[in-house]
């Protein structure tokens, strides 16, 4: 992995709080996950901001990168009933704070117990926040592991109304989705959604896309929709999606494998490419282990721990790939990738991320112990 250079700013999420879901499609994997018996507090947080500050390498008079970002959540923004007090910590610690406005995020379950919430994020510039469905109440409370999930998401998508933020609804792509797009699509309808966005000067977001094949959404794989549950798709909503994603939805795994199998590259070329052009963020789990924050929170991907490698060890681990997902991600040809988990006639599709999910299994070792089929 490329070292981290002087103009890069980075970012540190802490997992101080947890999250209310264990949702199935969760990129982290829920190996590590903070509950409110392993919360971190304001000095855990303080300490661990210190040592990226002061931290130097041997012989230079300054820091690695330029700028830190603090967050005090990785998963459900703003869980904690001491929110406002976490996004004051965050701007303190923070040179150069994340802009909530620009992240778009909210947290749903917090939106669904605090009247205030919806008006503080208006307060903090956001205009518009992503709300996740699954299908329908039996498919969303299924994915994300608690009942009354769905019905939050419609308390919240009202409360943001009030506040005059638009809810985007984004759906996840899977076979439990699609039985259920009609009532989805009639219950947006019945909302008056489209006309109340519009109201407040910008349009209604309703579009889909697939899980990543990483995390715990391993175990989604058995509910991975081929082209075939395309075709199901109401044409509108599948315009509309593919114009947002901007290619279309989804190519069959056989179609991926055929133009992968001779590829000698890795699954991964750069950490642009990881992240999307995103500064490199690290996650930093309650107990202070380190992950970084666009892999799974796995052993696979554990860069160290703060408390006893200190931060030049993290970033020793991260910049020579010393753990086995790195390697798989970054290291492995993608033909050797193809040969050994890619499946030649599946019909399952992927947004030309099936890479992430052959390397994901060399990783973990999980070959032959996930849900799988044609």
């Amino acid at each position: 992995m490329p070292a981290i250079m002087p103009d890069d700013d980075i970012g540190l999420a802490f997992d101080m709080h947890g999250c209310p879901n264990r949702c199935r499609h969760c990129w982290l994997d829920h190996q590590v996950v903070a509950t409110p018996r392993t919360c971190m507090a304001e000095d855990d947080l303080r300490w661990g901001v210190s040592q990226f500050h002061a931290f130097r390498r041997p012989g230079e008079d300054r820091a690695p990168w330029q700028h830190l970002r603090v967050l005090t959540w990785i998963r459900e923004p703003d869980f904690s009933d001491d929110y406002r007090r976490l996004f004051e910590l965050e701007q303190e610690l923070s040179e150069v704070p994340y802009d909530r406005a620009e992240m778009e995020l909210l947290s749903v379950w917090r939106l669904a117990r605090d009247p205030e919430y919806a008006h503080w994020g208006y307060e903090l510039g956001v205009r518009e926040c992503q709300i996740t469905f699954f299908g329908m109440e039996r498919a969303t409370d299924w994915v994300v592991r608690r009942r009354g999930a769905f019905r939050d998401l419609l308390i919240a998508a009202e409360r943001l109304l009030a506040a005059r933020i638009r809810p985007r609804w984004q759906l996840f792509f899977t076979k439990l989705l699609v039985p259920d797009l009609p009532g989805l699509i009639a219950l947006a309808s019945g909302l008056r959604l489209r006309e109340r966005c519009e109201a407040l000067g910008g349009p209604f977001v309703f579009w889909m896309h697939l899980p990543s094949p990483d995390g715990a959404a391993l175990g989604l794989e058995h509910l991975r929709p081929t082209d075939r549950d395309l075709m199901r798709v109401p044409r509108g909503l599948l315009e509309k999606s593919e114009a947002r994603i901007g290619r279309p939805i989804g190519t069959p795994e056989r179609v991926l494998f055929r133009s992968l199998r001779n590829e000698s590259g890795p699954a991964i070329r750069s950490v642009g490419d990881a992240t999307s052009g995103h500064p490199v963020s690290f996650y930093i789990a309650p107990g202070f282990d380190v992950y970084l924050t666009f892999m799974a929170a796995s052993p696979a991907y554990r860069l160290g721990n703060l408390k006893t490698d200190g931060v030049a060890g993290v970033l020793d681990t991260w910049e020579h790939d010393r753990t086995l997902g790195l390697q798989a991600k970054f290291h492995t040809p993608t033909c050797e990738l193809a040969r050994r988990f890619g499946r030649p006639y599946s019909r399952r599709l992927y947004d030309g991320d099936v890479q992430w999910r052959w390397s994901e299994l060399l990783a973990k070792g999980r070959a032959g112990k996930v849900k799988e089929g044609k």
